[in-house]
């Protein structure tokens, strides 16, 4: 028995038929092309940008805070839930088809959001861009996968890597200056514009592939699901969503119990932004390695960060975690969607959407276990909960990893 069928096999090769279609212009030296890397930080831009919004469309409607949080809890929802259908419409379609009639659509309910007459339609137009934002990265990632050697797939992905975290970075920041000095209606206008300037930047981009042959998704959905990688895979995400992502949730707030007020705060929580960049960079040199040594490097910085900070919430021992939970998203996330890319060559799009459902679904379920815990101030123990779910979550991705063998290689 191979080692691809030790856990289902990832299934033959996909006929010629689902391969052909124009060449593409691949990326050079395992580069992503520069426009899907401003589509990715626009993706992130556009979603990390609503929070610090929300006071100001608070003041602009004359309403309560509570009642504009729809406006990003809606947003948030519709990011995650509509992967999947990008997934199985980018196989269907092509990836660049779905990324250019995405951003086109964001941008149309960008602009109509800037000029939102009510909250109500505010908030029905952020959950419809929130859909169309979230074809962007998962569609990315597939189109590295189809157009760059799996060998070198993990430093190509490194570059996408870089575009969320400064994305990421930048909306904070943008965010609430252009809301401060102008209004939080030129925020969500810029978004748009730059949403449309991509759309016109991605026509020199050929398709990475012709439609599938899997023509129903049914079809498309059974190819993934019934492999047992897939579902190896996506429990990884899960895990990995609610450890990473639902957990760092509750740093910013482990600080302002601590008395640090919501600036400081957030400037010491903006430090995993940097960490992401600075261990993306370092990815990209060691990127070549075995992928289950770039699992446990992630996985040790993961553990590494979450057990400082159930030692020390002062902001040297917050900052301290930000960072390496940076390093540990950089390695041991990229390292799962690399994985990802490999699971079902001939319905990429969908396995891959699937995976990022499973790391939004994690992170709403990290979070909400977490809540409980932190109602009474008990951040350290979380913490620590969180660094002892990584340490076998790292083990048992690495020695899997090792056992797994991708068919597109």
């Amino acid at each position: 028995m191979s080692q691809g069928t030790r856990l289902g096999t990832t299934g033959p090769e996909p006929p010629p038929s689902v391969q052909a279609g124009p060449a593409p212009r691949p990326p050079e030296a395992g580069r992503v092309p520069p426009v899907l890397r401003a589509a990715c930080f626009l993706s992130n831009f556009d979603r990390f940008a609503i929070t610090p919004l929300l006071v100001a469309v608070a003041a602009g409607f004359h309403v309560r805070l509570d009642q504009v949080v729809l406006v990003a809890s809606g947003y948030f929802f519709a990011y995650g839930c509509a992967q999947p259908v990008w997934g199985m419409l980018s196989d269907r379609y092509g990836r660049m088809r779905v990324i250019r009639f995405s951003l086109a659509a964001a941008a149309v309910c960008g602009l109509a959001s800037a000029a939102a007459p009510t909250l109500t339609v505010l908030v029905i137009l952020r959950i419809a861009a929130g859909a169309f934002f979230g074809a962007v990265v998962p569609t990315s990632l597939t189109y590295v996968g189809d157009t760059v050697a799996p060998a070198i797939r993990q430093r190509a992905l490194s570059d996408l890597q870089v575009a969320l975290a400064i994305g990421t970075a930048a909306a904070t920041l943008v965010a609430g200056g252009v809301s401060e000095l102008i209004s939080w209606r030129a925020m969500l206008a810029l978004s748009a514009v730059l949403a449309a300037i991509t759309v016109f930047a991605t026509r020199g981009l050929s398709e990475s592939q012709s439609a599938t042959t899997l023509r129903r998704p049914t079809e498309q959905l059974g190819s993934v699901l019934r492999l047992r990688w897939s579902w190896v895979v996506m429990g990884f995400g899960l895990v990995e969503g609610a450890v990473l992502l639902g957990c760092f949730t509750f740093l910013a707030p482990a600080l302002q119990d601590q008395g640090v007020g919501t600036i400081g705060a957030g400037g010491v929580t903006a430090l995993y932004g940097i960490g992401t960049l600075a261990f993306s960079r370092l990815l990209k040199l060691v990127a070549t390695r075995p992928p289950w040594t770039l699992l446990a490097a992630g996985g040790v910085m993961m553990a590494a960060g979450f057990l400082i900070a159930s030692l020390s919430l002062s902001v040297a021992g917050i900052a301290a975690a930000a960072i390496l939970l940076g390093g540990g998203w950089s390695f041991f996330h990229s390292s799962l969607q690399t994985w990802a890319t490999t699971l079902a060559p001939a319905a990429r799009g969908t396995a891959v959407a699937l995976f990022v459902s499973a790391l939004f679904v994690g992170s709403s379920i990290g979070s909400g276990l977490g809540g409980p815990l932190t109602e009474h101030g008990h951040y350290q123990e979380l913490f620590a909960l969180a660094a002892a779910t990584a340490v076998p979550l790292t083990v048992l991705a690495a020695w899997l990893r090792t056992r797994y063998t991708p068919t597109d290689s």
